[in-house]
Parts: structure tokens; C-alpha cells; sequence
């Protein structure tokens, strides 16, 4: 599907470039079997070619990730297991593994939302697993809502800054899609937690 969309998408010019972004990566959210951070990085990559501008991506993103994670948490919240019985969704997750998913999502609480933005592969089920849990919309948009802040800006900025080499970095993505965007929160909390921990030692 994607192959078919995207030399569509490098044909437009501002607003329904923007809104195209934003349908691919809503329909990303509710479970299509379309890899977001492939949309991501091949329309940070049309920056560089003036089809959009890095910010106004970024918002236009960070509202098509929320909304599309946000409608899939709402249909876990509101339908419960029951949800297992709508059509695609049915055939995206089983009913043995929604409760796997909630047991891990029971495990590690709210927090673990902001985990599993950097999850491909497993984001749709988890955010349903959530929203079946009954939990608080606004741990979905609190937690959901700052790691896009983080990944998205990642993302973008990372491909403008390796300019021409954007291809290899999507070839490489799409080979090891479920390895990358995880290694990429890997270091930084490692970066984080180095940084943290220089700063009490220089504290002491």
C-alpha cells in the first residue's frame, strides 16, 4: 500500500502533503499493516526536497500518532474483549494475546505507555490492551504524547542531518525495523542516565 501511496505523496506541495502524512499515519495507529516510522522517516526525507517544512511535520505528526493511538485505546476501553469481534481488529490480535498484553501492561502500569511509542510491531495491541484496562485516557495522551515529542524530533532531524544518505537509513529501517527505533531509546535513556549521575557525582 505504501509503495503505491508514496510517489503520490512526493507529487503535492504543502496542506495535502501535510494531510496525507496525517491519514497514513492514523490508519498506522488503528492497526493497518503500514510501519509508521517508515511514513516517518520517508516524509522527514521530503523535507529536504521542499515538499514540507521540519516543524509544521511535527505537528501535523504528533496529531496523527495521538489520534490514531487515541481511537485504539478508545475501542479497547470502551468494547473491552469484546472488541475482538470487530472485523480486523479480531485478526490483529488474538484473544490469548490481549490478555498477555494486559498482564504486561498490569505489570508495569501507565508509565509503560511511553515505552511502547518506541515498540513497532506491538504498539497497536499494547495501546488496545491498555484502553481495555480502563485506564485513564490521560495516561494515554500524557505518556503517548511525550515520547512522539521525543521520537518524532528524532526522527526528522536525524534524517535532515544525514542529508543524501536518507535511502540507506530507510533501507535499513525497513530490514531491521523491529530493532532500530528500540536501540534509539536504548541510548538515550543510557545517555540520560551517564549525564545524571556525572552531575550528583560533581553535586557531591
Amino acid at each position: 500500500m505504501l509503495e503505491a501511496v508514496w510517489p503520490f505523496l512526493q507529487s503535492l506541495q504543502g496542506a495535502p502533503a501535510y494531510a496525507l502524512v496525517f491519514v497514513l499515519l492514523f490508519i498506522c495507529g488503528i492497526g493497518l499493516p503500514i510501519n509508521e516510522d517508515i511514513v516517518l522517516l520517508g516524509a522527514s526525507a521530503l523535507t529536504l526536497k521542499g515538499v514540507m517544512e521540519p516543524v509544521p511535520l511535527m505537528v501535523v505528526s504528533w496529531f496523527g500518532l495521538l489520534c490514531g493511538d487515541g481511537l485504539l485505546f478508545h475501542w479497547g476501553h470502551r468494547f473491552g474483549t469484546r472488541v475482538l469481534r470487530m472485523g480486523f481488529l479480531g485478526r490483529l490480535i488474538s484473544e490469548q494475546r490481549l490478555e498477555t498484553m494486559q498482564a504486561t501492561m498490569r505489570r508495569y502500569g501507565p508509565a509503560y505507555i511511553f515505552v511502547v511509542r518506541f515498540m513497532p510491531g506491538v504498539r497497536s495491541v499494547l495501546f488496545l490492551a491498555a484502553g481495555s484496562l480502563k485506564m485513564p485516557y490521560r495516561h494515554l495522551f500524557i505518556f503517548d504524547g511525550l515520547a512522539a515529542l521525543i521520537q518524532l524530533p528524532l526522527l526528522v532531524y536525524g534524517v535532515r542531518y544525514v542529508g543524501g544518505r536518507w535511502e540507506e537509513i530507510l533501507e535499513l529501517m525497513q530490514r531491521f525495523q523491529g530493532v532500530i527505533i528500540p536501540a534509539i531509546i536504548v541510548l538515550l535513556l543510557a545517555v540520560w542516565l551517564v549525564r545524571r549521575r556525572n552531575s550528583r557525582e560533581r553535586q557531591v
